[in-house]
């Protein structure tokens, strides 16, 4: 056993809460006021998240988000943008601190037994998947999850996607691709490089039975019970003061990083 891991549940939240949450109980793990914590969430309304060196007006059509009543946020963890679907994606987080005992110093290293728990939540399903270096998860060479860490204030923050569904057509609305790419056939090849538990299934997986696979998948792989637990008092103070002075903040997200700057 590992010893316990604190379960945050099932939540669905707007998108600055979801990054205020994983900040705040990174923060606090310094301070040993929070736990190693795991949770699954969606994202309402819709969003876009953008890594943390990226340029959200060269990323993202803010136009067609505010049209649409799609959010933007950025993330403390790098990687590319991602439109993050309500209706077709669950998200996880999972918190720990840096030395954990279960979980490698080396990054490639870390990155597989993490998503380890993904692996076999969609085995638990019926879905054969594989770890794909550095942080993607495919199935017969078809993206199904995506991942992004980052490492301070003495933790480990990974996240990630595991797509239900997809809406290739509004993603496309959202992310800045060139006009000759939108295409029917450049659609058609990014529906080749991607799938999602509906394809690979042939039928409709709830939320609910993707997120107890989930969780299943996580206590298997972190040889723990998750034990179920909301917030603490001063992660909640945190999560609200993220939320407004930094991730609804147009300086936040809609700022220029400097190449090599470390994030806030």
């Amino acid at each position: 056993m590992s010893g316990n891991w604190r379960y945050l549940g099932f939540s669905v939240n707007d998108a600055p809460t979801n990054m205020g949450i994983d900040e705040a109980v990174g923060r606090l793990k310094a301070k040993m006021a929070s736990p190693d914590t795991i949770r699954f969430y969606r994202w309402k309304p819709s969003a876009v998240s953008i890594g943390y060196f990226q340029v959200a007006q060269e990323e993202v059509n803010l136009e067609a988000c505010a049209s649409m009543g799609i959010s933007l946020v950025r993330r403390i963890t790098g990687g590319g943008a991602v439109y993050h679907d309500y209706n077709g994606e669950v998200t996880y987080s999972v918190i720990a601190d840096l030395d954990h005992t279960l979980i490698p110093l080396d990054i490639r290293k870390s990155y597989e037994f993490i998503c380890r728990g993904i692996i076999t939540a969609l085995a638990e399903l019926g879905i054969e998947a594989e770890f794909k270096p550095i942080n993607d998860i495919t199935v017969n060479g078809r993206k199904i999850s995506g991942n992004a860490q980052t490492r301070r204030w003495g933790t480990i923050l990974q996240h990630g996607t595991i797509l239900l569904d997809s809406d290739i057509h509004t993603m496309f609305k959202v992310l800045r691709v060139s006009k000759e790419k939108i295409s029917d056939k450049h659609i058609r090849a990014v529906e080749e490089r991607v799938t999602t538990v509906r394809r690979e299934l042939g039928r409709r997986v709830e939320f609910e039975e993707m997120v107890e696979a989930l969780k299943k998948g996580f206590e298997e792989t972190f040889e723990t019970a998750l034990i179920e637990a909301g917030l603490s008092v001063e992660e909640h103070r945190l999560v609200d003061d993220l939320r407004i002075r930094k991730y609804m903040s147009g300086e936040w997200n809609l700022r220029r990083p400097r190449e090599h700057a470390h994030p806030l």
